[in-house]
């Protein structure tokens, strides 16, 4: 049986859950929960596990903080035989506007680190779903805003942008990275609607 490894990058605790920095999370969950399923907490991170037309599937939160998430990508990758082109990562991405979601198949690791963690331990040769949420903030108060809370204008964004992503994955696992990047990259996101007009 094919065997992937879907990775939501985030913190763990209630601190972190509603923070931009963990939208990797989020999208998870999300995925969980339509799929029926639940996260348990074994090492180095909280692990669900389903299937998808004869396809194995771990989903993976990691709890080695963003920092260290690389421990978790490597411990799951070889625990379970996992190849690196089944290696899914769900990211956060201050350069995309808020909403928009990019699959791609590799990559640097940018600013962010945990994917720096990741490509440190297992180079930058897998997949990765990068979730934009924008960059409003001030010179020097990158790490306030990612770690700070989504707006309610942010998440009448993000709700349809979250349920895209988990149709994303479930292409990457049954249709391939090619397919998936075509039929998704070229969308534009939804807009925020400020109430009723």
């Amino acid at each position: 049986m094919d065997k992937f490894l879907i990775v939501g990058l985030g913190n763990p605790g209630p601190d972190y859950a509603q923070t931009r920095h963990n939208i990797g999370y989020m999208v998870l969950d999300a995925f969980a929960k339509a799929s029926n399923i639940v996260f348990t907490d074994r090492r180095y991170g909280y692990v669900a596990e389903t299937s998808l037309k004869g396809r194995k599937l771990f989903l993976l939160k990691p709890t080695t903080y963003m920092n260290l998430s690389g421990n978790a990508v490597r411990y799951w990758l070889n625990k379970e035989n996992i190849d690196e082109s089944r290696l899914l990562v769900v990211v956060d991405d201050l350069s995309l506007p808020l909403g928009t979601l990019r699959m791609k198949a590799s990559g640097s690791a940018g600013t962010h680190n945990g994917l720096g963690h990741i490509q440190q331990l297992i180079g930058q040769q897998y997949p990765r779903l990068r979730v934009g949420i924008g960059n409003d903030f001030p010179r020097g108060g990158q790490i306030d805003f990612v770690l700070g809370e989504f707006d309610e204008d942010e998440r009448r964004v993000l709700t349809p942008c979250i349920d895209t992503a988990v149709e994303m994955i479930r292409s990457f696992v049954l249709a391939g990275i090619d397919i998936t990047m075509n039929q998704y990259n070229k969308r534009k996101p939804a807009q925020p609607t400020h109430g009723e007009q």
